[in-house]
């Protein structure tokens, strides 16, 4: 079995930056974040491997990650910030990678679900950005809501050969009990294999003080079910999560809800698809699971 790896996870510094969405019900993890508080957390739960994720819009905290990366053994990828409008992306991307870590760099995101336009991710001039990172060789993380999940579709089916991922299952309405339209949109990305989706963020979704894994699971059994077991990543989501519960809990629940899975099954999810979504290790391992199918040429474009 390939050793645990958490594929989400945040630092953060309010006394040196500026995070606008550190307020009101978020005031409780307002403050500083970094390796010294999340490694103890990796080192009791076993994890072999993570990956830190961008919180603001800024080449700053790229760079910064990227270096925290190159001095922090148990960070093997980091999924920064750019531009996507800027017509520059590559260069950007080649610069990042010749400074210090830049080896690390899997993957880039935006905050989608804070832009006005919920089709903003089809917008022409991102759209190219996002063509961009895929043909660097990367991950675009979509960070969206079930208003610009159409849009998250309608893009995947485009750009067939990016790899997407899906952070938090799409945010679901979990504390409001509520699975539609979230479960009938996020079904339209199981056909498409270069989408997969992370298995983070969900105790934020529900109700912070009076969650049980029993409010979760459904909305974990309809992700399994549109992408199934290969397409799914663990992330803890760090230190967000801990508004909920602690990192340890957060782990907990997640096995809890994947327990019914076989062991090759459960491997992938806290694992094997990291590794290979983020180009981790060598070749898929022959443990019994198939390997995600990239022959995406198949995929029906003339829907977008």
């Amino acid at each position: 079995m390939s050793g645990l790896i958490d594929a989400h996870h945040h630092f953060w510094d309010p006394r040196s930056t500026d995070y606008p969405w550190l307020t009101g019900e978020f005031a409780g993890i307002r403050r500083r974040f970094g390796p010294e508080d999340l490694v103890p957390n990796l080192v009791a739960a076993g994890v072999s491997g993570t990956i830190l994720v961008q919180t603001r819009s800024g080449l700053d905290e790229t760079r910064s990650f990227l270096e925290i990366a190159a001095r922090t053994p148990l960070i093997r990828g980091v999924v920064g910030w750019l531009d996507l409008t800027d017509a520059a992306v590559s260069d950007t991307i080649a610069e990042l990678r010749a400074g210090p870590g830049g080896e690390r760099l899997v993957g880039i995101r935006h905050q989608v679900h804070d832009e006005a336009d919920p089709d903003w991710l089809l917008q022409p001039d991102v759209e190219r950005g996002i063509a961009a990172v895929g043909r660097a060789g990367l991950v675009y993380e979509l960070l969206v809501r079930t208003r610009e999940l159409p849009a998250a579709v309608a893009l995947a089916r485009r750009l067939w050969d990016v790899r997407f991922v899906v952070d938090h299952l799409a945010k679901p309405p979990i504390k409001e009990g509520r699975r539609q339209p979230w479960a009938s949109l996020l079904a339209e990305l199981g056909p498409l294999p270069n989408v997969s989706a992370k298995l983070s963020g969900l105790v934020t979704e529900a109700d912070w003080a009076t969650w049980t894994t029993a409010d979760i699971q459904p909305y974990v059994d309809i992700a399994l079910e549109v992408f199934g077991p290969a397409r799914i990543l663990f992330g803890s989501d760090w230190p967000v999560c801990l508004l909920a519960a602690p990192y340890e809990g957060v782990l907990e629940a997640a096995r809890t809800m994947t327990s019914r899975l076989s062991q090759p099954e459960r491997a992938a999810i806290f694992g094997r698809t990291a590794e290979d979504t983020y180009g981790l290790s060598g070749p898929w391992p022959a443990d019994g699971l198939p390997r995600p199918e990239r022959a995406i040429q198949t995929v029906d474009r003339s829907r977008s």
